[in-house]
């Protein structure tokens, strides 16, 4: 399976070169230049099998140039019982005979990231063998709160890998902050940047294009990567969840084979959904894609205009995983939908740049509106819905799964859908306690980790225990820096 740039289609390459790069050098991200279908024969066989089992089925499809043998092992060693606190890994919760959910929060950090991120430092240590890479891989992560933490666990100590991690100063959870500043680990960094996500995430892609900085680097024997969504190797393992949901529904006789069934999925930067997608455009029976915001409703307006604009007011919220203005993963979603057209996919990506809004064809907006719908939910709706599910569901969840259970049922009104739908939960309510308390009636005992034990006996529901384990650990890291100097950092990182 070849790669190409969703910006230049004349740039190829091999799985293992895409993973190893990380984002293509002109700015664009690197998609398989075909999409693999899968029948009902391939879902068949899947209903039995492990979750390990589905994944390395499901990759082998699109990294041709990894073993099966090789995928088993990784799928093994991401997903076993040392690292999961359960055997089905990503368990399908029913609410009633039309409404699931998707719990993607079993893993080391308690965030969904890590069905990807326990997976990709094993594809991307293989990437450098199979390449002959003798430099060292610095990888460069910007983070809304769990996605730095699901890479520095899954990179720490990793031979040849070093990884820095940016973060929004004031712009995550205290559990978030709390889990990233104590990572342990020789080769790791963690600096706060003054601003939003958005700030950091442009800045990495700043360094990402910057050919002075690469030159200088691979002097010293570093090349720069990524463990962002804008990484292959990161969307690829998310779409197995998706597959392995359709299986578990089968499994288990709530569904029927080849029936349509919806995906809700709160998103900030399109990743999560696009797995959705992917896994649609694969074969697999999904009716919509419903894509669920908080008050930064930039995808919202997009799904229902096709006219993307981040200038508007940005919000820090309760859900802090979403809250982003540049939603990096839609250039995908782009590129598929305007059938691999890179010279459309750049124009609306320099408007992006340059004027910080773009609209699309009337093609891809009638795509758009057969494909998804979009829906957001303000901060007392997600109040509400957790508390609506606690007390009348007996389910307690966290800030980001409220906002997709909050959107799935905007949508069912608006549409009268009758489909079985399955809504995803990103994270433990316990990543979020002083929200999740106040949202069921409680008042926060404090500001962080104090926090858990409060929620815990509210609850009944058992702390994780990796997050139980941060109660006492040493701060590691207290580094902040402008928007502006992030180069520097990474710089004196890799001195």
């Amino acid at each position: 399976m070849k790669y190409y740039s969703t910006r230049d289609i004349s740039l190829r390459y091999e799985s293992a070169d895409a993973i190893k790069m990380g984002l293509s050098r002109d700015g664009g991200l690197l998609t398989p230049i075909e999409i693999p279908q899968i029948d009902r024969a391939f879902l068949e066989s899947l209903v039995s099998a492990s979750y390990q089992e589905r994944a390395a089925r499901v990759m082998g499809l699109y990294l041709t140039d990894y073993t099966v043998e090789e995928l088993k092992g990784f799928a093994d060693n991401a997903y076993g019982p040392d690292k999961f606190d359960t055997d089905a890994v990503a368990p399908v919760r029913r609410v009633d005979d039309a409404t699931y959910c998707l719990e993607l929060w079993h893993g080391p950090t308690s965030a969904f990231k890590d069905m990807a991120l326990q997976m990709l430092p094993q594809l991307l240590s293989a990437a450098l063998k199979k390449t002959g890479e003798d430099k060292t891989v610095c990888i460069l992560v910007a983070t809304s709160g769990d996605t730095g933490k699901a890479a520095m666990e899954g990179f720490a100590d990793v031979p040849q890998t070093r990884i820095m991690v940016f973060y929004p100063k004031d712009g995550v959870s205290a559990v978030q902050e709390l889990q990233m500043v104590t990572q342990e680990g020789a080769n790791v960094g963690v600096c706060s940047v003054v601003g939003n996500f958005d700030d950091a995430q442009t800045g990495v892609k700043r360094i990402f294009s910057d050919e002075a900085i690469r030159a200088q680097l691979a002097e010293r024997g570093f090349f720069l990567s990524s463990a962002n969504s804008i990484n292959w190797g990161r969307i690829l393992p998310q779409v197995v969840y998706y597959i392995s949901a359709y299986c578990d529904l089968l499994r288990d006789g709530k569904i029927t084979m080849g029936q349509e069934i919806n995906f809700c999925v709160p998103t900030g930067n399109f990743g999560d959904i696009l797995a959705a997608y992917y896994a649609k455009r694969m074969g697999l029976p999904v009716g919509k894609l419903i894509c669920a915001s908080n008050c930064n409703d930039v995808l919202t307006d997009f799904l229902r205009t096709g006219v993307y604009d981040r200038n508007r007011p940005f919000h820090t919220t309760m859900s802090p995983s979403m809250d982003i203005l540049i939603s990096s993963n839609l250039e995908r979603l782009l590129f598929d939908l305007s059938g691999e057209n890179d010279a459309e996919v750049r124009g609306y990506m320099e408007q992006l740049g340059k004027t910080g809004r773009y609209e699309v064809s009337d093609t891809i907006k009638a795509a758009l509106s057969e494909q998804y719908w979009g829906g957001f939910c303000d901060e007392e709706g997600t109040a509400a819905t957790i508390h609506d599910y606690y007390f009348n569901r007996g389910y307690l969840i966290d800030t980001h799964t409220a906002v997709a259970a909050n959107v799935m049922e905007q949508y069912r009104k608006a549409t009268g859908d009758e489909r079985v739908t399955v809504f995803v939960s990103t994270a433990s309510p316990y990543k979020f306690c002083n929200h999740v308390l106040s949202a069921v009636g409680e008042t926060p005992e404090g500001q962080g980790v104090e926090l858990l034990d409060q929620l815990n006996r509210v609850s009944g529901v058992a702390v994780p225990r990796r997050l139980a384990a941060l109660k006492g650990k040493t701060r590691r890291f207290d580094q902040s820096c402008e928007k502006q100097n992030m180069e520097n950092v990474v710089l004196d990182f890799l001195k």
